[in-house]
């Protein structure tokens, strides 16, 4: 017979930690509060790369001509009338140089390419300016590419240091290092947005140079929409609890729903409040990794119910306590098995991502920890405080369930 173990010693103890790490965490959240990200800060936010110009491209023709840059290549377009609406596409495996690159460019009628590095520098890596037109004209359209580290964030920090309101952090490794900018919006003022950008883009040029300054990507969000964005988020986590409670009491009787319900509500308490004190940003990431270990707890915390049921309807113990002891103990390698895989998964993903898929990650690490916990303690405890009286003799005859193991 397998070994019982005797989860309930550690109720009270355990439910006395999970409340003072909660509480914790509502104390920060009062006190220093939720890092948001744009997704919900009103503000500016800008990516910015410190890179020099690699290629510069002219064009002189009748129809219009685009270029774009990606991972693989240099995408030019040709369309409009008089044309055939051809697209070149130029590998950076089929030219591997700066040289070869500016010589397969120049095979385009009417664009004229220019190297503006040394023509024996590797082609990969091109990237262009999100707030200047890819369509060509007789002015110099850049092609960037980074060499050679420019800046630090420090020195990006020091540039901005005139906007003391600018948060700045780093994103991308080595040469592909780019710098996010915010600046919040406190509604005031409906142009804002484009007084901040001329600012960011001022402090920068003053620093690094005009040529060497590359907007990769700009966003705004107002305060009504942030504030909007907020609101809904919380209807939908509280939206997803209560469905959760309604199938749970469907299936079992109210104590074992609300028990289920509010270990799921532990686990997303315990990640808000890793996220307070750590800092992390709060983005629409972070609800996905909440709500999805909303699901992969509630799942965990049915299967060892259906256990529970189980095992009092074959009258295991005449004891509700050693009747929770005894699913736990049954369900426990199942548990271990299946959270052990999963996190395998995320932990490979953490550590080979970065940015915001990498919290993302960090989150769901934290979280299905918490759910194991949360399912072996916290319902249980919940479970066992309703049913202190309970007698074999109170449950009435059902037909037998189907274990769920």
């Amino acid at each position: 017979m397998r070994k019982v173990i005797q989860f309930n010693k550690m109720y009270i103890p355990l439910v006395i930690l999970s409340v003072l790490l909660i509480a914790g965490g509502i104390f920060g959240y009062c006190t220093i509060g939720i890092n948001y990200g744009i997704d919900f800060k009103p503000g500016l936010i800008q990516e910015v790369r410190i890179a020099p110009s690699a290629i510069f491209l002219t064009y002189e023709g009748n129809t219009a001509v685009s270029v774009d840059a990606s991972t693989a290549g240099v995408a030019v377009v040709v369309s409009g009338i008089g044309s055939d609406n051809t697209t070149y596409n130029f590998y950076y495996g089929q030219y591997p140089t700066v040289a070869e690159l500016v010589s397969a460019l120049n095979t385009v009628e009417g664009v004229t390419a220019v190297a503006n590095v040394s023509g024996s520098l590797p082609s990969t890596g091109m990237f262009t300016a999100s707030d200047i037109s890819n369509v060509l004209s007789d002015r110099p359209y850049a092609l960037y590419r980074s060499y050679e580290e420019l800046a630090t964030i420090d020195d990006v920090r020091v540039a901005l240091a005139s906007l003391p309101e600018a948060d700045v952090k780093e994103s991308g490794n080595g040469l592909e290092k780019g710098f996010q900018i915010r600046i919040g919006d406190d509604g005031s003022d409906k142009d804002i947005s484009s007084k901040n950008k001329a600012l960011i883009n001022s402090a920068l040029t003053r620093a690094f140079g005009k040529d060497n300054v590359v907007v990769v990507k700009t966003d705004f969000i107002g305060a009504t929409l942030s504030a909007s964005l907020v609101r809904n988020t919380a209807y939908l986590v509280l939206g997803t609890l209560f469905l959760i409670w309604v199938y749970a009491a469907f299936r079992f009787k109210w104590d074992f729903a609300l028990g289920a319900v509010i270990a799921i509500i532990h686990d997303a308490l315990i990640m808000v409040t890793f996220v307070v004190w750590t800092r992390m940003e709060f983005t629409s990431l972070s609800i996905a990794a909440i709500l999805t270990v909303v699901g992969y707890s509630i799942n965990d915390t049915v299967v060892v119910l259906d256990r529970v049921r189980e095992n009092v309807r074959l009258g295991r113990s005449k004891i509700f306590k050693e009747i929770l002891n005894i699913s736990q103990s049954e369900c426990l390698t199942r548990t271990l098995i299946t959270t052990i895989t999963t996190l395998l998964a995320i932990i490979s993903l953490y550590i080979f991502t970065t940015g915001q898929m990498k919290d993302f990650a960090l989150l769901l690490i934290v979280g299905m920890i918490s759910g194991v916990y949360s399912t072996i303690f916290i319902a249980s405890a919940f479970i066992a405080l309703c049913r202190r009286n309970w007698k074999p003799s109170d449950e009435k005859q059902k037909t037998p369930a189907v274990a769920a193991y």
